[in-house]
């Protein structure tokens, strides 16, 4: 985007989070984003965030090749559509997902946006402005401005309460269940709500951290594991009579977790797995032999949001509160560090 000043033209720059390598994030000028294609749309952004999966990254396990934009939740207000652009207009307030997807082709349309044929990773959110492609088919507009103390819960429908429910939908929890969640960062503690609205009767959060715990208590969980591995196994089939959960939802991306959610299904129960994986590799033997059913990957979260932000606005859930920390976005680094330090669930930030 360029704009006059006096009599020549200038690019117009904005600030954003960029980050350099391991432990090396910073906040930059930046081009500011102007529409591109007919279905554009420019977000000046009210509110985005850290996400556990940014760090993979800021640890040095994913590699930072070349200094690259961070961040994919926001939420904000729409300044500017393309010319095809009709489900938006400016001054909407908007929640967006991870992914921008058409919702017209035919994987849409079963429901999973974030596989959508035209997709295109929304890599670039903790700034003050973004460009969401796709905008028809991606943004949802809210049914009126929100009152400040919704935004918290909304930023997290755009990810982590969008891929708690999904982990939860995939687990096919349904009223009656039995419930466990590996993961007690923001997206297993907003699967534990999930479970909650979904029906399900016991909950077992795995979570070794108190403020964790109680969180998790309050969203729903019925119980609680501290132990880990085998020993984590062995208290959910203690809980469960020996027979292990109808429902495991596996939110962390480890090896380890995922064995422990493996072991801790019933035989012909479901898991739901949401944790980006690194280094994961399911004994293909153990798991021919439990009957279990594995469905997972990259939440369609654009599926949910209709349903979500109708929930957040009529009081039936609070995910906002999984935010423990606000900064201003001039503060990402310490943002990143809090995260990393385990001193905060997850930091929200305010451009």
């Amino acid at each position: 985007m360029r704009r006059w000043s006096g009599d020549y033209e200038r690019e117009a720059v904005m600030r954003g989070a960029v980050i350099h390598g391991p432990g090396d994030v910073r906040i930059e000028e930046r081009p500011e984003p102007g529409i591109v294609e007919a279905g554009d749309a420019v977000i000046r952004v009210v509110a985005t965030c850290v996400c556990g999966s940014d760090l993979w990254s800021y640890r040095g396990i994913d590699q930072v090749r070349r200094p690259r934009p961070m961040g994919h939740e926001y939420v904000g207000v729409v300044e500017e559509v393309g010319k095809q652009v009709a489900s938006v207009r400016p001054g909407q307030f908007v929640v967006g997902s991870f992914f921008a997807s058409d919702n017209t082709c035919p994987v849409c349309r079963a429901g999973y946006q974030s596989a959508c044929q035209n997709r295109v990773h929304m890599g670039e959110c903790q700034a003050e402005r973004i460009r969401v492609p796709m905008a028809d088919g991606t943004l949802v507009a809210t049914p009126e401005q929100p009152a400040a103390e919704l935004v918290p819960s909304l930023l997290a429908v755009s990810d982590v309460m969008g891929t708690g429910w999904y982990a939860a939908v995939a687990a096919e929890v349904r009223p009656g269940a039995t419930v466990a969640v590996v993961g007690d960062g923001a997206v297993g503690l907003c699967g534990v709500l999930a479970a909650r609205e979904l029906g399900a009767e016991r909950i077992i959060a795995m979570s070794r951290h108190e403020p964790r715990q109680r969180l998790a208590r309050e969203f729903g969980a019925t119980d609680v594991v501290a132990e880990r591995g085998d020993e984590g196994v062995a208290r959910v089939k203690e809980l469960t009579g020996g027979v292990g959960a109808d429902c495991v939802l596996e939110c962390v991306g480890t090896d380890e977790s995922m064995r422990q959610a493996l072991r801790s299904t019933r035989p012909g129960g479901n898991i739901g797995f949401v944790g980006l994986p690194h280094k994961v590799d399911i004994p293909g033997k153990e798991l021919f032999a439990s009957l279990i059913a594995l469905r997972g990957g990259p939440a369609p979260v654009r599926r949910f949001l209709p349903d979500l932000i109708t929930r957040v606005f009529d009081g039936r859930i609070d995910p906002g509160r999984v935010f423990d920390m606000t900064l201003p976005l001039a503060e990402v680094a310490e943002a990143y560090r809090a995260m990393d330090e385990r001193r905060a669930v997850k930091v929200l930030l305010q451009p």
